[in-house]
């Protein structure tokens, strides 16, 4: 991914996919560590039935979870690697 800095409010509502399409949800927070910066997780609304299938991590309203590692890419939408997120 490139080092191009995009606001969090560039980010909020995109839909998260994976490079072969499937779709996660739409992003509705960010988690990061306070010292640093740096994004830990994407929060997502409106998961989809796949992302439910997912083992993913939650947070403690029972929100889906994506490491923010897995992100590849960002434009239209938010494109992470399915094998980084399970």
């Amino acid at each position: 991914m490139s080092d191009e800095k995009k606001r969090a409010d560039q980010i909020f509502g995109k839909t998260v996919v994976s490079k072969d399409g499937k779709k996660y949800g739409i992003i509705s927070d960010l988690s990061f560590e306070i010292r640093t910066g740096e994004l830990i997780y994407l929060t997502l609304k409106n998961p989809t039935e796949h992302t439910k299938s997912l083992d993913l991590e939650k947070n403690k309203k029972g929100d889906y979870l994506i490491p923010f590692s897995a992100v590849t890419a960002m434009g239209d939408f938010i494109v992470v690697e399915e094998k980084d997120i399970v």
